[in-house]
């Protein structure tokens, strides 16, 4: 009666069953987002409206790394969707 509840805010989670990533994954993740970077910085520079170069290399590289982000989150959704749906085959 003295001692305080437990709140139940801060659950563990429990720990996943395999890594889902590997050093050789992260390589490749690690290549494709740089390629990614490059590809879309050349693509947005052009669309920069200044003649100014440190403009067009700063607004080029801050928009190609908002779009790399995004790049990386949605490679990062496919490979757990892919390792669930390679599990989920497995167990039929």
């Amino acid at each position: 009666m003295d001692k305080p509840a437990k709140v139940g805010l801060f659950h563990r989670m429990d720990q996943p069953e395999r890594k889902l990533t590997s050093p050789a994954s992260l390589v490749v993740d690690a290549v494709l987002v740089i390629v990614f970077f490059v590809y879309m910085f050349t693509v947005v520079s052009s669309h920069v409206p200044s003649n100014d170069k440190r403009m067009i290399a700063l607004w080029g590289a801050l928009t190609a790394s908002c779009l790399t982000g995004v790049f990386w989150l949605a490679l990062q959704m496919f490979r757990v969707v892919l390792a669930n749906q390679r599990a989920g085959r497995r167990e039929k």
